[in-house]
């Protein structure tokens, strides 16, 4: 293998505000922002707007889409469609 093409992996913590969830993981991103972690040292965070502790798959919370309100609320905007042609 050749050296120096790598990118570096260092210790990062990716962090989920809205849950509340920190995770500590090696990753080549970086950041410009640090955290202190419960073991005293000073990692790198990123923060992330969906995780595992948040999304509606992993935690069962799931949202209701009413597709036929919009459906309807689009044919009344912009009419029918035309029908297809063969």
């Amino acid at each position: 293998m050749r050296s120096g093409i790598h990118p570096v992996s260092r210790p990062v913590v990716f962090r989920d505000r809205t849950a509340g969830f920190q995770l500590l993981t090696r990753s080549t991103l970086d950041a410009h922002e640090t955290v202190e972690w419960a073991d005293g040292a000073t990692y790198p965070v990123v923060d992330v707007e969906i995780s595992s502790a948040s999304h509606p798959f992993y935690t069962g919370r799931s949202r209701v889409v009413d597709t036929a309100g919009r459906v309807e609320r689009f044919e009344r905007r912009y009419g029918a469609a035309a029908p297809a042609r063969s």
